[in-house]
């Protein structure tokens, strides 16, 4: 009789030390590029969010999330953000409270367009720039 072997899973989590230095997701519309850190990631993306890709960018940036203890969505240069983007932000925002995870985000006018109808009280964590957003993570080493 032989001893059964229990196999190890052909795609384990990634730890952020495994994690390539750059990842994208692309959509009809839209596009994103993810810079890695060491604990974390700055996920930029451009283009056009809406009903029909809102729910994939969500969940590029929730795989991503695993990986991190902070994370920085740059919306900066999106041209275009929907309803269903708002919707997608809050529920990566939500996640990423519900892990410990540091979130921010850096609107660029289409979103703040949007988060002045959507998020009149500014509960979505935001942030005037990347680097702004990257003096806040906490814990994050500068180097001059």
């Amino acid at each position: 009789m032989s001893a059964l072997k229990v196999a190890e899973p052909v795609f384990p989590a990634p730890r952020i030390d495994s994690v390539p230095t750059s990842d994208t997701w692309e959509s009809h519309t839209a596009r994103s590029v993810t810079r890695w850190g060491r604990a974390g990631a700055v996920i930029s993306v451009v283009g056009e969010l809406d009903a029909a890709n809102a729910g994939e960018l969500a969940e590029h940036v929730h795989h991503c999330a695993t990986s991190c203890q902070w994370l920085v969505l740059d919306l900066s240069d999106l041209e275009f953000i929907g309803t269903a983007g708002f919707s997608a932000l809050r529920n990566i925002v939500d996640r990423c409270a519900d892990t410990v995870t540091y979130c921010t985000t850096v609107p660029g006018p289409a979103v703040s367009r949007l988060l002045r109808i959507c998020d009149p009280a500014n509960a979505l964590p935001t942030t005037s720039s990347v680097a702004e957003a990257l003096s806040e993570v906490p814990g994050l080493r500068r180097v001059h």
